[in-house]
């Protein structure tokens, strides 16, 4: 298939019948053709000059006049940062991207490339050395040559290299020094590349997303305006995007959940320092593996709660949530903190007799873990109850109580989860996930009728999470709080001294209190319940033990591509309650007919690696399912997952088989939760 490239060293290859590659222009100018015979208008060398709004819509300004439409897309390449500039007064922010310098080598043309092409009738196979990391090409009847290399560079990121005003169908100097392994590398892999002779140096921009994954969806906190940009692969995403963002405009939603690139996913700490330092990270790993419990130093430190000392001086080993710098677990004196002890796919690592023993001071003691960045989102105003049950197919609670509730689209797809409290009819707070923010507070603002507002009051509160079966006796003598008060509640009170709220609900599924306080109160707080004899325990622990007890995470088990319905959420339905929420009729039909997929617990026969997110659930040869969560079980002593199946197959007992890193693990349905089936601990 290959016959130029050296494989003495290989220990095998991946091969793709369905790789190839197209011209770039040539397709741009196709579907330049398809649009206008649908009746578009295309006009070029026209920049936009500014923006405005009158009257609910949109003035774009241009050197050729003005446009009014109802909605805009940025979808500026590499310059959709300045173009969202022209948004900020419209509560727009600082378009979270950076720009790379990406150069590749055209060769000229090669006689034996050449022949073996008119005798094969077709070209070289594209080639992917994900090691040293760069494609080679077939060109013409040359080779194209482009590597991802670790010692890049990004463009305009200092004021001694600002962006030109126009810099379209123009290039960077070329810079050939930092390239020289690579090429060196390809050249011993096709000796054949040697003979060729250079024909051109393309070194131009790419931006970078801090993920690598484009900009689609809707412009945070800006109404009837769209994002298409910041695509590292450019043409080849084009299809897709286009897709999406179409029905993003006309229908309001997508037919798949497209959370990996909305625009949304990054808020407030995603500012051009993080840019620059992420997408250089990304660029230089452009083949890298992700591996499950490895953390990616760049951008680090963005946010830090008031406790971050007190973890760190506790042996805290941190990961990034949303900004946010929370413990992943802690380590003891000699523990291997490196980074290298995480690239692995192996549970077993330097962090799981600690996990361990967190996961058990929370089932037999008490644990204390820091939540910070949970989004905080304060609805007021006449009507404010009324507003949000009409967004909710649940029942909301009464003032003093404490609420999941979930948010469907049209079709009962499951949006959003907040726990609702309710302080009065005309003020209510909203918790949600940290990189929820931006997310549900457009949710919720987006439609708001007037005199309903919505405020983010994220930065403002911490949360510390004090659970397991001596909670109540660590905080009896720190609080004034009624601690007899049941499972789901939420009462003002005074903790060591301080204004908190407290709510007796816990995400590890012991009984325990989330203690909502001012940031700056938290370090006082802290210091008095672990000196009251509760273990600091991190976000692997807590993953494990939720997992446990089946409740589900954001943008994992509830998703889009997932109903409300199919998640097994239907005690959270109100179908009685008087107001006709989003997807109400869909649900109804899904009901009465039955839903194709059910949510179910797994446990999993995983030989040390357990079920990540999206690993195939199969039968019988075929997929028939996903995981979406898993984790191993401390408390019952099993590896679990939460996974997604066809209907027919959700009985408690069916055996099915799990993809676990290319190994197939048997595993067994059984009914969530697999901890405290009853309830009767988080009761207690």
């Amino acid at each position: 298939m290959y016959p130029f490239m050296e494989t003495h060293n290989l220990c095998g290859v991946l091969y793709d019948p369905r790789d190839g590659d197209i011209d770039p222009a040539q397709l741009t100018q196709a579907l330049a053709k398809g649009a206008r015979d649908m009746g578009a208008k295309i006009i070029r060398k026209s920049p936009v000059t500014g923006i405005r709004r009158e009257n609910g819509e949109w003035i774009v300004e241009t050197a050729q006049g003005e446009i009014r439409c109802e909605y805009v897309v940025n979808a500026a390449g590499y310059y959709a940062q300045r173009v969202g500039e022209m948004f900020r007064p419209f509560g727009g922010r600082r378009v979270p991207m950076m720009v790379m310098s990406h150069q590749y080598m055209l060769f000229e043309e090669v006689e034996e490339v050449r022949d073996w092409s008119k005798e094969a009738g077709s070209k070289l196979p594209l080639l992917r050395d994900v090691d040293t990391s760069y494609y080679l090409r077939q060109e013409k009847n040359g080779f194209n040559l482009g590597p991802y290399e670790r010692n890049c560079k990004a463009h305009w990121a200092t004021p001694d290299d600002p962006m030109p005003e126009d810099f379209s169908f123009q290039l960077y100097p070329d810079d050939l020094e930092r390239l020289e392994f690579y090429i060196e590398d390809a050249m011993a892999r096709v000796p054949l590349l040697g003979q060729a002779g250079l024909s051109t140096v393309i070194n131009g921009p790419i931006p970078y997303a801090p993920d690598g994954n484009p900009l689609i969806g809707p412009m945070p906190g800006v109404p009837n305006a769209f994002e298409a940009c910041v695509f590292t692969f450019g043409i080849a995403q084009g299809g897709g995007a286009g897709k999406v963002l179409a029905e993003w405009i006309t229908e309001g939603q997508t037919e798949w959940d497209m959370w990996a690139v909305d625009p949304r996913r990054f808020t407030a700490h995603a500012d051009d320092a993080y840019c620059v330092a992420k997408g250089m990270e990304v660029y230089g790993h452009e083949y890298a593996m992700h591996f499950p419990h490895h953390e990616w130093p760049a951008g680090r430190d963005k946010k830090h709660s008031a406790v971050h000392s007190r973890m760190a001086e506790a042996g805290a080993v941190f990961g990034a949530y949303n900004g946010w710098e929370r413990a992943n677990w802690y380590a003891k004196p000699g523990d291997d903190t490196s980074e290298e002890a995480t690239q692995t796919w192996d549970r077993e690592g330097p962090w799981a007799p600690r996990v361990k023993e967190e996961c058990e001071a929370v089932r037999d003691n008490c644990g204390i873990i820091a939540i910070s960045g949970f989004s905080r989102l304060v609805v007021e105003g006449p009507g404010a109850r009324a507003y949000i049950d009409s967004l909710t197919a649940s029942r909301l609670p009464r003032p003093g109580r404490v609420g999941l509730a979930y948010f469907p689209d049209e079709r009962g797809r499951v949006v959003t989860e907040m726990s609702v409290i309710p302080q009065s009819d005309d003020a209510l707070l909203l918790i949600t996930a940290a990189v929820a923010q931006w997310h549900d507070r457009d949710l919720l603002a987006g439609n708001a009728p007037e005199g309903i507002t919505v405020s983010d009051r994220t930065d403002d509160f911490d949360c510390l999470l004090v659970t397991g079966p001596n909670a109540r006796d660590i905080l009896s003598g720190l609080t004034d709080a009624d601690l007899s008060l049941s499972w789901l509640t939420a009462q003002e009170a005074i903790v060591c001294g301080k204004p908190c709220m407290v709510m007796r609900v816990s995400f590890a599924g012991e009984l325990g209190w989330e203690i909502h306080c001012k940031a700056g109160d938290a370090p006082e707080i802290w210091d008095a319940v672990t000196a009251g004899g509760a273990t600091p325990f991190g976000m692997f622990a807590l993953d494990a033990l939720r997992v446990e007890k089946g409740y589900r995470a954001w943008k994992g088990d509830l998703s889009t591509d997932y109903t409300l319905l199919e998640s097994g959420l239907d005690r959270f339905i109100d179908f009685d309650k008087n107001v006709n929420f989003p997807g109400r009729d869909a649900l109804v039909a899904e009901r009465d007919a039955g839903p194709s997929k059910r949510a179910i617990g797994l446990v999993v026969e995983a030989n040390g690696k357990d079920a990540p997110y999206m690993a195939p659930v199969i039968k019988d040869g075929e997929i028939v399912g996903e995981t979406t969560s898993g984790a191993w079980g401390y408390r019952v002593g099993a590896s679990l997952a939460i996974g997604m199946v066809r209907a027919d197959l959700a009985a408690p007992g069916t055996e099915l088989e799990v993809d676990i890193f290319g190994q197939m693990c048997k595993a067994r349905v059984q009914e969530m939760p697999f901890w405290d089936a009853k309830n009767e601990r988080i009761r207690g």
